[in-house]
């Protein structure tokens, strides 16, 4: 599982479904990003060939942050399953934290629980993580072996927890950062 490179939206600003663009520093980004991932396929050869083999299947959420960087580690035609976005803001989307809380009490006590809380007029965890399981489930009955899935932090979290890496509680202490690739076995 990789996790998109960073973003150019100006920090604090909420953002989950929106199409925001990548950051300036893509390319770097980007380049270490496919270099550690080419790095972990040559650690994990063939058994009886002893050559490296490439994924059987590449998935990637439809947000161009994902599918842009499926493109340049080699993947330009990865297949895109909405359930691979990020978690959905509903009206937060594209605002600044700070102004959210000034008009909305909820944000307020999605803060305390937002393990558990919707945002306002969009998605809670449990419904993120419902859909990425959802997903996990049906890659699970694939004859694949090995398969990369370009998406996000929340989406990368809940593979985590699905595969039993970590818990839930304090997942998002296991959140890797952007560019970042956590591996998981199904």
């Amino acid at each position: 599982m990789i996790r998109h490179t960073s973003v150019d939206v100006p920090k604090g600003t909420c953002y989950g479904w929106t199409d925001v663009p990548v950051a300036a520093t893509f390319e770097q980004e980007a380049a270490d990003t496919k270099k550690e991932l080419e790095r972990l396929l040559s650690i994990h050869q063939h058994p009886t060939t002893n050559t490296q083999y490439p994924f059987d299947k590449v998935y990637s959420s439809p947000l161009t942050r994902a599918t842009k960087l499926a493109t340049f580690c080699g993947y330009p035609h990865p297949r895109l399953d909405s359930r691979l976005k990020e978690m959905f803001m509903g009206d937060w989307e594209m605002q600044d934290f700070d102004e959210i809380a000034k008009t909305d009490p909820q944000i307020l006590k999605w803060y305390e629980d937002y393990m558990h809380l919707e945002t306002t007029n969009g998605e809670s965890f449990p419904q993120l993580y419902e859909r990425v399981a959802e997903f996990l489930d049906e890659l699970k009955k694939q004859p694949y072996e090995r398969v990369a899935v370009f998406a996000h932090g929340g989406v990368l979290v809940c593979g985590g927890i699905y595969a039993g890496l970590f818990p839930a509680e304090n997942a998002f202490s296991h959140l890797v950062g952007y560019g970042g690739i956590q591996v998981v076995t199904l």
